[in-house]
């Protein structure tokens, strides 16, 4: 009679205790909905996609609005392509890391070791200078971020910055270059003997099962890619014309929400990346003067409310994206949205508030 009655007890503990949990979760979710939808109608945004990754799963996912006003195609977070920016910078670190677990790539050698053909400067600098913004590679000029030249190679992108002289000693200053990721790509292709997008595909992507992933070809009809837009005298207008083969991996693919979900939970194993390779990836750079620059190789470090977050944002013609992890709690936060310049880092610190445990 004692077994059975602390039996009893146990088990209305534990019915309480994950009834609780479920209740949690959902009130959560139900924060997080008006929080989004109100963003969404403030900022007349035209379409969105969030997902939120938490106790071993995708808690909440769902699309805001629609990938193309002129037929109210709903967003689908399983399958909406957006361009996902600068989160392709944290896409190929991936390559960077296999190839460095492999031993086929040290970020400590020079650049040129992988990447003989670009030309020397005044200074020589490292693989992991050049990914984490310290080589004095320049950013965009001009209108290079409105490009329409379809580039068919890797090499082929480095010809519009290679001749430039660099802006500072490497090592001395952090200056952001998306530029700089165009010779990452380059490294990675001569580290593994395959073109980038191939190496990409066969080696992150379709191991992670991130099947909604891809290069933004712009010449090729990709049905579940969305359309793009930017803000116009207060309105949705689609976005110019743009090909972003000049900088696949600093800032050209697409991707789903839910394929960044993937991408982070990879990382929160060592099945994918050892724990030694992706300390190595993200732990935030130095200049020589000791001052921290809170970028790794490809990763960022964001602190909300003094809680340290990894992952990185992307700005792109047509799309604002943000992919974010709380490591110790294994919370992953990844949206995106259809228009450029959208803003988000308010929506990214309350959602960061509202699911962290």
């Amino acid at each position: 009679m004692q077994k059975r009655l602390s039996f009893l007890i146990l088990f209305s503990f534990l019915t309480l205790t994950v009834f609780g949990q479920e209740v949690a979760v959902q009130d959560d979710i139900a924060e997080a909905e008006k929080l989004v939808e109100s963003y969404y109608r403030h900022y007349n945004i035209p379409g969105m996609s969030v997902s939120v990754y938490r106790g071993g799963e995708i808690i909440w996912s769902r699309g805001f609005g629609y990938s193309d006003l002129s037929t109210q195609t709903p967003v689908d977070p399983d399958e909406t392509l957006f361009r996902v920016g600068s989160v392709s910078k944290t896409y190929t670190a991936a390559a960077v890391g296999l190839l460095y677990q492999q031993g086929k790539m040290d970020p400590d050698e020079s650049i040129h070791t992988y990447v003989p053909e670009f030309p020397e400067k005044k200074y020589d600098f490292t693989v992991e200078e050049v990914a984490g913004h310290l080589a004095g590679i320049r950013h965009y000029r001009g209108n290079e971020f409105m490009s329409t030249v379809r580039y068919n190679t890797v090499s082929a992108g480095l010809e519009i910055f290679k001749e430039d002289t660099l802006l500072f000693e490497p090592g001395s200053s952090y200056s952001y270059s998306s530029y700089g990721w165009n010779l990452v790509s380059a490294a990675v292709e001569g580290a593994s003997g395959e073109e980038f997008i191939s190496y990409m595909e066969t080696e992150v992507f379709q191991p992670l099962g991130m099947n909604n992933t891809m290069p933004d070809y712009a010449y090729r009809d990709i049905p579940a890619r969305t359309k793009f837009y930017i803000l116009e005298d207060g309105e949705n207008k689609e976005a110019p014309y743009v090909d972003n083969s000049y900088k696949w991996a600093g800032g050209g693919f697409l991707s789903t929400t839910v394929d960044m979900i993937k991408f982070g939970e990879a990382h929160l194993s060592n099945d994918f990346l050892n724990q030694e390779t992706q300390d190595r990836l993200m732990q935030p750079l130095e200049t020589d003067d000791g001052e921290t620059t809170n970028y790794g190789i490809g990763w960022s470090t964001m602190e909300i409310d003094g809680i340290e977050w990894k992952g990185h944002s992307g700005g792109s013609v047509g799309g604002s994206t943000m992919f974010m992890m709380h490591l110790e709690s294994e919370v992953i936060i990844a949206f995106a949205i259809n228009r450029s310049s959208a803003p988000m880092n308010e929506l990214r610190n309350e959602l960061a508030k509202i699911f962290i445990e």
